[in-house]
């Protein structure tokens, strides 16, 4: 089976070298070699680290996903718009098989490329672009059929997990804790994609399309990042028993699906609390099966080269499926369900001006709002202790509320009534609690 490879960076050289290293065992397996034979990267010259003599080189991707010679167009780009659009399109459309690891690109056009690749009778597989090198893929394509999923949720990011578990752990700020991801790879020097939670959303928007059998909407995901998480916030959780999490969290409810990325607080007992560093995780709920966890390498050039060759493995045996495991038309529109009451309630920061009347003036809106408090708590800054939130004013202390059940609706409408009344000085910090052992389809429990 011949294979074009576009795009040679850390994934892509990582391709070529465990091919060739297990050429053999995957000839066995699949009944036929898979050779590399042309490639399109932007620097002909640089040392990459594997032997490419005897491959095409084109300058331009489009005409490598055009070439009549390869069975299987392979894309390590990036990015959600061109060269990576159109040479997928191209290769679709010429009838040549696709592997991808483009989260971005399947986040806003997997719908259309799905519909365009069972047009043309060829595989569009996308292993890696979710969770690296975790096959969850095509666990939910294939190995759960027999389940209806009503939830599935992760850690999805590994930067942001990293720099989660390096604050709790050592006490450190994020943006020290940020510098350090940077200087060993974990972070791009421009980290917004990953901290600001998109790259998550990217991620659990196909996700929700495997499980629930809906068009993929990259746009319909509430998405949050970490950088507001202070080591207050860290503290306060493990004090009540949690951890706080980047989590990706989609479920099916009544009206729709609820799809949302943000920092949640979850039980130190559950298993996802224990995910810590670089580590990815993604979890299942399936009536028939109950909850699977999935834990493994969410980056990295050999942990995503590993997942592309599964799927090219599949194409080479001729194990293929439709791209979002129903056929293309028979995927249902995506409907956006409202945020909705949460299990486990909210955790909320406030900076509130040190003065009489401040505490039920917060009671008092809370009560308006039909939110009844769990616990009330206000913890004094040690001398010479600062606050991104508090703006370093002395006069202005954290408050701390923990809520029962309650919507997102009458948080935010609650917070917005207290900022009215002056009491608050900075942006209040609002993490969700996930009550994640409760596997109860969640169109039965909406309250």
């Amino acid at each position: 089976m011949k294979v074009g490879l576009a795009g040679l960076g850390t994934v892509g050289a990582s391709v070529v070298r465990l091919l060739a290293r297990r050429s053999d065992e995957l000839a066995a397996a699949c009944g036929r070699s898979i050779e590399v034979v042309a490639v399109s990267a932007r620097d002909r010259q640089k040392d990459r680290g594997v032997d490419l003599s005897a491959v095409r080189w084109y300058d331009d991707p489009v005409a490598l996903a055009r070439d009549a010679d390869i069975d299987v167009f392979v894309e390590l780009m990036g990015g959600e718009g061109d060269p990576a659009d159109a040479a997928v399109r191209a290769a679709l459309s010429g009838g040549r098989a696709v592997v991808t690891a483009n989260k971005a690109l399947l986040a806003r056009h997997g719908t259309e490329l799905a519909r365009l690749a069972e047009a043309n009778s060829v595989s569009l597989s996308f292993e890696a672009a979710v969770a690296g090198g975790i096959p969850v893929v095509k666990t939910m394509r294939e190995a759960l059929l027999a389940n209806r999923v009503d939830r599935v949720y992760g850690i999805l990011n590994g930067t942001c997990n990293y720099i989660l578990t390096r604050m709790e752990a050592e006490g450190l700020g994020f943006e020290e804790c940020l510098a350090e991801a940077q200087r060993l790879g974990y972070a791009e020097a421009d980290p917004t994609f990953d901290i600001d939670g998109f790259d998550a959303a990217h991620k659990l928007a196909i996700l929700t399309s495997l499980a629930f059998g809906t068009e993929v909407d990259g746009e319909a995901v509430y998405v949050e990042g970490i950088r507001s998480i202070e080591t207050a916030d860290l503290d306060a959780a493990d004090e009540l028993g949690f951890r706080i999490k980047l989590l990706g969290v989609a479920i099916r409810a009544g009206d729709g699906i609820e799809c949302r990325v943000h920092p949640t607080m979850v039980p130190k007992s559950s298993a996802i609390a224990r995910i810590d560093g670089v580590l990815n995780a993604v979890a299942i709920d399936g009536d028939a099966l109950g909850e699977i966890i999935l834990v493994g390498p969410g980056a990295g050039g050999d942990a995503t080269a590993s997942a592309v060759i599964a799927d090219l493995a599949d194409i080479a045996r001729g194990d293929t499926v439709p791209p979002m495991g129903r056929a293309a038309h028979r995927l249902e529109p995506y409907s956006r369900a409202r945020m909705r009451r949460h299990a486990g309630g909210y955790y909320i920061r406030l900076s509130v001006a040190d003065r009489p009347g401040a505490f039920a003036a917060i009671a008092t809106r809370m009560a308006e709002k039909g939110i009844s408090l769990e616990s009330i708590v206000q913890r004094r800054r040690k001398a010479g202790e600062n606050s991104r939130a508090s703006g370093g004013d002395a006069t202005v202390q954290p408050v701390f509320l923990v809520t029962h059940d309650t919507t997102e609706e009458a948080v935010r409408e609650a917070l917005a009534a207290i900022a009215a009344d002056s009491v608050i000085a900075t942006e209040p910090q609002v993490i969700r609690i996930e009550r994640l052992d409760d596997t109860t389809p969640s169109a039965q429990r909406e309250v």
